[in-house]
């Protein structure tokens, strides 16, 4: 399932999508670049936890699922580290919780 799951995620639309998430003052503050840099930062948290390792039948586990204060802390972070950024850390919430939502959206709510 989770091999399936991935050919859903579709970055374009989890920007659209994101987006759409997203006050309309604090949305056009940022290009489509910018919120792609966010995601990415997620999706390397994700790495790093081990969330994206398929885990065997036996060690599914229901606390697998992402932290949303965890992720929030990793990419204001990381956000601090990047030079380039230009999301504010005010603003990462949106597009964290956006992400969150556009994954649920797509069925992947319940973990990697």
């Amino acid at each position: 399932m989770a091999e399936d799951t991935f050919k859903q995620y579709d970055e374009a639309e989890a920007i659209k999508f994101i987006r759409n998430y997203m006050p309309d003052n604090i949305s056009s503050l940022y290009d489509d670049d910018e919120i792609l840099n966010v995601i990415d930062m997620i999706w390397d948290f994700y790495e790093s936890e081990g969330l994206l390792q398929i885990p065997a039948q036996d060690d599914a586990d229901d606390d697998m699922a992402p932290d949303y204060q965890a992720i929030l802390t990793y990419v204001k972070k990381m956000l601090a580290k990047d030079k380039l950024a230009v999301v504010d850390a005010d603003d990462v919430r949106y597009i964290v919780e956006g992400e969150l939502e556009y994954e649920k959206s797509i069925g992947l709510e319940d973990g990697y």
